[in-house]
């Protein structure tokens, strides 16, 4: 097994690698440009800035080891354990990261505890049923049989797109928005996966479930909170609108003489 890239960000520098970098940053701007409040992480592959475009006053870059490029304010941590008191970060972006964990149900877990009510968290996944994903479990075999060589990472468990909604409505969360993207076959070079870009036009329509890659963002909700909303306004009595007096006649009243 030659040449074998063994990690996520060394994978980022290959051609399907900047591929999927591109689409995902552009994914990630989108959703979380219109996300207010004061805390926002992201935790995991450094290579995606996924806090450019959000205008929280602190944004923060988490990363489980030392030596990773310093984006907004780095720190070093134990995404099982992260240095936030419970309900205090607005937003969480998590590329890759739930794939990337030694626990990933411990990491979502964490991830719920720290965020706010009605807080987002937004998730990047490589998808397992798909060309990438084919590709990726042919070379597995290939290699137990003593030559190949991997399309993806080595490392990592990718997690499927149902799957991961599962964990995220077992946890309380309400999955606001899902899609799939990246329908090019698993090729290695640019040229090759330029001649197939006609692919992600016609993929959402005729394939959709079956992209690379999948992105979701999802809402914290806490069962039992509602958000207060303005005051309610006593509605006037309308004008004319006639009363009941007790011990009067029904005969005509002195208007009407």
């Amino acid at each position: 097994m030659s040449d074998q890239i063994i990690s996520l960000q060394d994978w980022f520098q290959t051609p399907p690698g900047r591929y999927l970098l591109e689409w995902e940053q552009d994914c990630i701007d989108r959703a979380v440009v219109d996300i207010f409040g004061y805390h926002a992480l992201q935790l995991g592959a450094p290579l995606v800035d996924g806090l450019r475009a959000n205008r929280m006053p602190h944004r923060w870059l988490g990363v489980d080891h030392s030596g990773a490029p310093a984006l907004n304010r780095t720190l070093v941590t134990d995404y099982r354990a992260l240095p936030f008191p419970a309900n205090s970060v607005d937003l969480i972006v998590l590329p890759h990261t739930l794939e990337y964990s030694l626990d990933p149900h411990a990491t979502l877990r964490e991830v719920e505890r720290v965020l706010v009510p009605e807080g987002r968290v937004v998730i990047c996944g490589l998808n397992p049923a798909s060309l990438w994903g084919l590709r990726q479990k042919r070379s597995h075999i290939y290699q137990r049989l003593g030559y190949g060589q991997l399309f993806l990472p080595a490392e990592g468990e990718f997690i499927g797109y149902w799957r991961m909604r599962d964990w995220l409505r077992l946890l309380g969360f309400e999955v606001e928005h899902g899609h799939f993207g990246l329908y090019r076959p698993s090729v290695a070079g640019t040229v090759w996966l330029e001649r197939f870009a006609w692919m992600d036009r016609l993929g959402p329509k005729w394939w959709p479930i079956f992209g690379a890659a999948y992105f979701l963002v999802a809402i914290k909700r806490v069962r039992g909170m509602r958000l207060l909303g303005p005051a309610w306004k006593k509605t006037p009595a309308r004008a004319g609108q006639s009363v009941s007096v007790v011990g009067r006649s029904p005969s005509r009243s002195r208007f009407e003489e």
